[in-house]
């Protein structure tokens, strides 16, 4: 995919179009599961900075804010922000589902308490 995202032939919103349908998915595969910690999603932002900036054909040595990259490919930060829509996507889906990924979720399980329990609390 490098020789298409690369090439100054294709125009920038057919490569941003590449990048979106076939490269993000992969990289984005099972992320319904994941932590997002700060460390994780500094590390989604700089990759998805560093799409574009190769996109662009702007080596690491320019000294470019990543604002002025965005502004170049008239595009804004997307990454993280899909991520997080997807897992409350997941979640949504498995609270409604009511089965045992419910039960874990909420942690509630019907029944009648133990005796010993009950003074416990």
């Amino acid at each position: 995919m490098k020789t298409i995202l690369t090439n100054k032939h294709i125009y920038i919103k057919t490569r941003k179009r590449a990048l979106q349908c076939y490269i993000e998915p992969v990289l984005m595969y099972g992320c319904e599961a994941w932590t997002i910690s700060k460390q994780i999603q500094n590390k989604l932002e700089a990759i998805e900075m560093w799409f574009l900036r190769r996109m662009l054909r702007i080596p690491w040595t320019a000294k470019k804010t990543n604002e002025r990259v965005l502004n170049e490919a008239n595009k804004r930060r997307s990454l993280v922000r899909t991520i997080r829509k997807r897992q409350a996507t997941f979640l949504g889906h498995v609270m409604r589902r009511g089965k045992l990924e419910h039960l874990v979720t909420t942690g509630k399980f019907e029944g009648k308490e133990v005796e010993e329990d009950k003074g416990r609390r």
